[in-house]
C-alpha cells in the first residue's frame, strides 16, 4: 500500500525530535458551493531536530512512533517560483 505524502506548515518544534505541522487543504462546501479552507495538525518525527517554525515541509506516512505519531518528515518543500507575468504574455 502506497504511503500518503502531505504538504504543510511546521507549527511548533518545542517537543525533541518531533514537529508539529499543518496541512490545509480547500474543500467545496455542499450546499452553497463556496470554497472553504480546512486544516488539521499532525505530529511527525524529526530526527535531526532541523525544521523550525514557519518551513514549509513534506511529511510521509510511517509505522507507529508513538501514540500520536505516526509521520515522518521528509523533505523540505519546495514552493514553485513561477513568473505568471512573464509566461501570460
Amino acid at each position: 500500500m502506497p504511503k500518503r505524502i502531505l504538504v504543510g506548515t511546521v507549527t511548533s518544534d518545542k517537543t525533541d525530535k518531533t514537529v508539529t505541522v499543518k496541512v490545509e487543504r480547500k474543500v467545496k462546501h455542499p450546499l452553497y458551493g463556496k470554497i472553504i479552507r480546512r486544516s488539521k495538525k499532525y505530529h511527525a518525527h524529526d530526527e535531526g531536530n532541523e525544521f523550525t517554525v514557519g518551513d514549509v515541509v513534506r511529511i510521509e506516512e510511517t509505522r507507529p512512533m508513538s501514540k500520536t505519531k505516526t509521520w515522518i518528515v521528509k523533505t523540505q518543500a519546495v514552493e514553485a517560483d513561477l513568473d505568471v507575468a512573464a509566461a501570460g504574455n
